[in-house]
């Protein structure tokens, strides 16, 4: 049986970080993972998925991952009932992440580039965009490599 899951999304909060009465860390999140098409007025949706993450990882990332952060996770999907007060169950379905990556620095998530994008908009960039000048690019047949 295979259960894996990668992810790769923005952190929606700051990072909850609690302790067991065993004194295990344990950290709860949900991460903003974008959807791969566009839905009929051109928006891109995202889906909002709940993650926990365990022990020294779970510190490390209450401590470097902020709001907007974004982060690459690795784990597996878990899905848990309990009984809540009223007497009901209730499913739980999350990723239980074995590790995670900060996939930005620090400088490229406080102060994004902004860039004018074709629809009117803005749309954050990490990098500069060369064709932002709006010159023609003179390429010879020469140059390309095919």
């Amino acid at each position: 049986m295979i259960n894996n899951v990668v992810l790769v999304g923005r952190v929606t909060k700051d990072v909850e970080l609690k302790y067991t009465p065993q004194n295990l860390a344990v950290a709860t999140f949900s991460l903003a993972v974008n959807r791969q098409f566009k839905n009929a007025n051109g928006e891109r949706q995202a889906d909002f998925i709940n993650c926990v993450i365990w022990r020294q990882q779970a510190e490390n990332l209450a401590n470097w991952a902020k709001q907007g952060t974004l982060i690459g996770i690795t784990g597996r999907i878990q899905i848990r009932n309990y009984e809540n007060q009223q007497g009901q169950r209730v499913y739980v379905t999350e990723v239980v992440a074995d590790s995670f990556q900060m996939l930005e620095s620090r400088n490229q998530e406080e102060k994004p580039i902004q860039s004018k994008s074709g629809a009117g908009g803005t749309q954050d960039m990490s990098y500069p965009n060369p064709f932002e000048s709006g010159k023609e690019m003179n390429i010879n047949d020469d140059d390309l490599p095919f």
